[in-house]
Parts: structure tokens; sequence; C-alpha cells
């Protein structure tokens, strides 16, 4: 009888046990795949990247930010350095430096505060609010205001609250000094912390104001290596009758934005402003960085123009590169 109850306590710590080892190897995580580790780099190295990703640099590493879309203007992200092939002058370059990521921004916000933007006010500042929703906390942004002269309304700060509030005070009044307000806020783009810049811009129609020409904005852009952005809110084609200049409004906005490597967005329906602002805000989030030193050594302060081509993935839709057009090499 007594071998009978030891066998029998014996067979229930026996199960004890298998169901304690169940329990235990139930609670261990699931097995997950990890991700390509990435290549070790030297920390000065990584430090150089880190705070050189534009376009100018006393560096000899040359980065380009591009951004990637669909047919659709949808954004492709996950793509590896091999899809990218990287031209200067024609001359083909190795991509030594590939990367992804949301690094901060120093953004100005150029507003229009025209006559002529009255009855648009209200939809452009909640165009702003949601671009700002978009922004990273190490951020920085300005506002310049203009109408019939520039005005720095707002220095660069993070606290993105405060420009909302100045624009809140915004009056419609004047002519429209496009340019010139262009120009002003890249002169303060250049006070900028963050390597990587752009400006925004909101306005209703061409320059009729300004003492800048078209030719000045250009060339000072081209230096400023920052992308510009561009919400043109013009009356249908048919319906406008205004002057040469502001006829040429759209056409204006929308070659700046592509020699910068940003876009113009025209906007005929005051409610699809918000929304495409917040677009804006997440493409600069969306960003591919291709970063090479030039096999042209010479530093001789020339301007390079700078291609790039997409090796087509596999599956994918013809895709679209967005980019840069070229950057001002060293002059010593």
């Amino acid at each position: 009888m007594r071998n009978r109850a030891y066998k029998f306590l014996f067979l229930i710590s026996l199960a004890l046990l298998g169901w304690a080892a169940t329990a235990l190897l139930a609670q261990e995580p699931r097995p997950q795949i990890e991700p390509r580790p990435k290549p070790v780099q030297p920390a000065s190295e990584i430090e150089s990247q880190r705070l050189s990703p534009n376009l100018r640099i006393d560096t000899n590493l040359v980065l380009i930010p591009v951004t990637v879309t669909t047919p659709l203007n949808q954004f492709v992200t996950g793509m590896e350095k091999e899809n990218f092939r990287l031209m200067e002058d024609k001359v083909e370059q190795e991509v030594s430096y590939f990367a992804s990521f949301d690094a901060p921004l120093s953004i100005g916000l150029v507003f229009d505060m025209s006559g002529s933007m009255s009855n648009k006010l209200n939809k452009s500042r909640q165009a702003a609010a949601e671009f700002f929703k978009t922004a990273n906390p190490e951020d920085e942004f300005f506002l310049v205001q203009f109408n019939d002269r520039p005005q720095l309304v707002t220095p660069f700060t993070r606290a993105t609250e405060d420009i909302q509030n100045r624009l809140t005070f915004t009056q419609a009044k004047g002519r429209t000094a496009l340019l010139d307000g262009i120009y002003m806020a890249l002169q303060e783009l250049r006070k900028g912390k963050n390597p990587r810049r752009a400006l925004l811009i909101i306005s209703d129609g061409g320059d009729n104001s300004s003492r800048y020409t078209e030719t000045e904005v250009r060339n000072l852009l081209r230096e400023a290596d920052a992308q510009l952005y561009a919400m043109g809110i013009f009356e249908p084609v048919g319906s406008r009758s205004r002057s040469a200049e502001e006829l040429g409004g759209p056409g204006l906005l929308s070659e700046l934005a592509q020699m910068t490597g940003g876009r113009h967005f025209p906007v005929e329906n005051l409610n699809d402003l918000p929304d495409i602002a917040a677009k804006i805000g997440i493409e600069l989030r969306n960003q591919y960085v291709l970063g090479y030193i030039s096999k042209n050594l010479a530093r001789d302060g020339k301007y390079r123009r700078v291609t790039v081509k997409l090796n087509q993935p596999r599956g994918l839709p013809p895709l679209r590169a967005l980019y840069r057009q070229g950057y001002y090499a060293p002059s010593q």
C-alpha cells in the first residue's frame, strides 16, 4: 500500500513539473526577424554626416536629399543604395554614404499677407498649423510676412505656437513683394542651426512690388542649399485677369521649387490647403540622403550640376526622383 502511495506521489510530481515547464515556455517571446545590421562607422565620420546633410559643405562629402515618388505621388520608402545612381556634370560618382532618416530641419515660413489674400487667410493659417504638426522636436522655424515689402516677424524658434499666434493677427493689405520675401527668408535661413534647410511659401500670386529680380533670387537660391516648397493659391486660368507678373506666378514658383528639389502645389480649392501643407511636412520626413566625394577635385567655386537616376526595383511602377539639381564647389 505504501509503495502504491509513493508511486502515485511520484506521478503527480512529474505532472506538476511538466505543467510548470509548459507555462515557462509559453511566457518566452516569439523569435523575431532581426533587421539587417548597419555597417559600423568611425565616430568622426558619423558626426560629420550627422552635421552635414545639406549640399554645400566645407568638407569633401557632398550630400543630396532625394524624395522618391510613384506616378500617384506616393512616397516610396525602403529603397537601398543600389537603387540609386548619381552623376555630377555627367560623370558618375560613387555613393559612399546612404541614409534615410528624419533629421532636424531649419525652416522658414514665407507668408503672403497682400490685399488679395483677404478671403484666404483663414485656410492659410490652418495650413501652417497642419504643417507644424509634422515637426520634429529639434526643428526650428522663423516667419517672414510680406505685402508691399517683407518683414521678419518671428526669428528662429522651436515654439511653433509663437508663429501661429503672430499669424492670428495678420491682416491682408497692400501689394505683393514675393521675390523680396523669398530673398529675405534666404538670408535669414543662413542663421539656421540645422544643416537640412527648407522654405515653405504660402502665396496667391506672382510678384508686383519687389526690388529684387528673379535672376537675383535664383542665384541666391542656388547658394542656399535649401529646398523650396510652395503652395500657390491661384484662380482658375479662365478667370484670371491680372498683370503679366501675377499671371507668371505659378510658373515662377514651379521653377524655383524644381531647381531646389522641392515642389510647387497649385491650389484652386482653399479647402485643400491644410492637407497639402501636411503632405509637404510628411515629405520632408521621408527623404533619402546620398553622399559622395566628387571626382572633380578642383576648388574653383563653380556651379556643378547633379543628376540622380533610379535603378527601378522590380514590381513597382515607374518611380520619380526629386532632388537638388546642383551645388557650388568650394573656392579654397
